[in-house]
């Protein structure tokens, strides 16, 4: 065990958050802790950092454990670039390296003792440069930035010029450089890609440290953990799995809960019922025998009625007519801004009754495309057709549709003048907007209020034909639920962009991938995408490979036929050499035999003449005989 809550309670004012929360961790295991917005699931996690003092219980984390904790909001001023920034958790290695580099200066001028204590201390400080991966922090540091969505050519941009949300990955990026024994993370993937929630999850999954997740992405829950914390009206529940057992399960306590509950509430109007037939007999023993029941029956544990969540919006979509089979044609579609090409020769086609998930990378034009269609962007070129009876209803992410000086009453008054007062307060209702609360003004809304404002015109639309920007965000996982559940049930047609995989698997009949300027389309959920970008990844491996068994091929034939050259070139050098060795060799028996002959042997003129013939046909031999033993071996 490396952490562990026990019995935390907290309460702010006569609020109750927290009642007695008690859970642990292990070593190298993941766990999350979820529940509704409000639940108390930060103010936990602030907790466990020391950051907010429970009113009761303890924390216990392990001797010598280290804990690092990435909150929602980051209060970043650095005067660093993203990488400086990053490598600045490393100081303790660089000091080192540079050390090092030091040293080995020096000892070019020791000698003795002196060169060789340095030697002792170079050897131990080498030793603890590469136990604290000294080779390999900076592939390290590039790996981690690139994986939270950082390009090369951002690694230098000052921290100061980043958005709120670039500057919680570089937080993110620190956090995971420093390989704490517990990570705390609270909405890690709010302001990730696709991509890049894809690589924290593996990054996570293969951690050799504890990690604690407060989030939102059910997907990625599913992939990570293996424990759950519930946190609901106080409490804390401890659940066995991932999200999605955590799920199952969770409905499956809630109606035994809720059985139970309404069986005993069955027994006790029985034995009450009983008890009044038994004194209506006003007998001796008819009293006796319902004084006893009462008894029993005041001994009775009951149990607490079974709260719903208190906070359980009410959606239902329902298309004011059908439209026809063809409901959206995109053809060529091109946009700009400036240099920058979002997309060009787009071509998009929509069928009645299709969910369809818009999906890609930050800043790949997915919001663009569905403002060109609502024609609150122009586009560059390409035409936009809608099919009959096409009746639109659009959920902007921003929210600009809502109009900020109104209030919440206003906004759907005015949007819907033919309804009644007390229709719109039922529909407000709905959307947990209740009292006093529907006179809010638009502008002091939460996301997450905004969010429900937008789903409730959403509703009242009655369209057939609904383009959706990020309706999950902001909103809390029930909340999630109740929006998936109605999309499902929805008979019309449905265009989104989503960052969230699993709402996406839950309500998507068609995938397209907007990615580097075009789309690839995909029939079916978001499961099925990933599998056939797993196929297509191994393909693309298989053909890598078969291009590079093609090229290895070819430069084997290559040497091959270098090397046969080669032998060709060795051999016709050995018969050269061989029959200018023979020629040699003749010459010197030839001039063997002239010297020898008697005429000659009293001419000195000759005889010198040959004798030089001979020593200058020894020494080319000598050379000859060199020159093709190199080539024989």
């Amino acid at each position: 065990m490396v952490l562990a809550c026990q019995n935390i309670s907290k309460a702010y004012g006569i609020t109750e958050i927290l009642n007695n929360i008690s859970f642990h961790i292990e070593a190298k295991e993941k766990i999350a802790i979820v529940g509704i917005n409000g639940a108390g699931k930060s103010t936990l996690l602030k907790i466990i950092m020391g950051e907010e003092e429970a009113d009761d219980g303890q924390v216990v984390i392990g001797k010598d454990v280290t804990v690092g904790y990435l909150a929602q909001h980051q209060d970043s001023h650095f005067s660093r670039t993203i990488y400086e920034e990053l490598q600045s958790v490393k100081q303790d290695i660089i000091d080192l390296q540079e050390q090092i580099r030091q040293l080995e200066q020096d000892m070019k001028h020791l000698t003795g003792n002196e060169l060789q204590e340095a030697l002792d201390r170079y050897t131990r400080m080498n030793h603890t440069f590469e136990q604290q991966d000294g080779y390999a922090f900076e592939s390290q540091i590039t790996g981690i930035l690139k994986g939270l969505g950082f390009s090369e050519n951002e690694f230098n941009r000052p921290i100061s010029e980043l958005s709120g949300g670039q500057k919680t990955r570089v937080s993110l990026g620190r956090l995971l450089l420093s390989r704490p024994d517990i990570i705390l993370l609270d909405e890690p993937t709010n302001h990730l890609d696709l991509n890049s929630i894809a690589w924290l999850e593996s990054y996570l999954k293969s951690y050799d440290g504890a990690v604690i997740i407060v989030s939102h992405d059910r997907y990625f829950l599913d992939k990570i953990v293996t424990r759950i914390v519930e946190l609901e009206n106080t409490a804390g529940t401890v659940y066995h799995g991932n999200y999605s057992y955590y799920a199952k399960k969770r409905e499956e306590v809630r109606l035994s809960k809720y059985r139970a509950y309404m069986n005993q509430q069955a027994e006790i109007k029985h034995q009450e019922a009983v008890i009044t037939k038994l004194k209506q007999f006003n007998r001796e023993k008819s009293i006796k025998r319902a004084e006893s029941r009462e008894k029993m029956l005041d001994k009775l544990e009951r149990l607490e009625k079974p709260q719903a969540v208190h906070d359980e919006m009410r959606l239902a979509l329902t298309p004011d007519i059908e439209s026809g089979n063809d409901v959206l044609l995109i053809d060529d579609l091109s946009k700009s801004y400036g240099n920058n090409l979002l997309f060009s020769g787009i071509h998009i086609d929509i069928k009645q009754g299709e969910h369809v998930a818009l999906i890609g990378n930050n800043g790949t034009g997915k919001t663009t495309i569905l403002k060109i269609i609502n024609q609150l962007t122009p586009k560059d070129s390409g035409k936009i057709v809608f099919g009959s009876q096409v009746h639109i209803g659009y959920y902007d992410q921003e929210h600009q549709v809502l109009h900020p000086d109104k209030t919440i009453f206003d906004e759907l008054h005015d949007a819907y003048p033919d309804m009644t007062n007390t229709k719109i307060r039922n529909v407000l209702a709905a959307f947990l907007f209740t009292g006093d609360d529907v006179f809010k003004e638009i502008r002091d809304l939460s996301g997450g209020e905004r969010g429900r404002v937008s789903l409730a015109k959403l509703m009242l639309s009655n369209a057939n034909f609904l383009i959706l920007d990020e309706p999950t965000n902001h909103l809390d996982i029930t909340s999630k639920e109740i929006l998936e559940s109605a999309l499902k049930n929805y008979t019309g047609t449905i265009l989104y962009v989503s960052h969230d995989r699993y709402f996406i698997n839950q309500t998507a009949t068609r995938i397209i991938d907007l990615h580097a300027g075009t789309i690839t389309s995909y029939i079916g959920n978001y499961d099925y995408y990933i599998e056939q970008q797993m196929v297509s990844t191994a393909m693309a491996e298989e053909k890598s490979m078969t291009i590079k068994e093609e090229t290895e091929t070819k430069k084997d034939w290559k040497r091959a036929k270098e090397e046969q050259a080669k032998e060709r070139k060795r051999l016709n050098d050995l018969k050269k050499i061989e029959d200018s060795i023979e020629k040699l060799e003749k010459l010197l028996s030839s001039l063997d035999e002239e010297i020898a002959l008697p005429e000659n042997a009293t001419d000195a003129a000759k005889l010198t003449e040959l004798s030089q013939q001979q020593e200058k046909a020894r020494e080319e031999l000598e050379i000859l005989y060199e020159q093709w033993e190199l080539l024989s071996d």
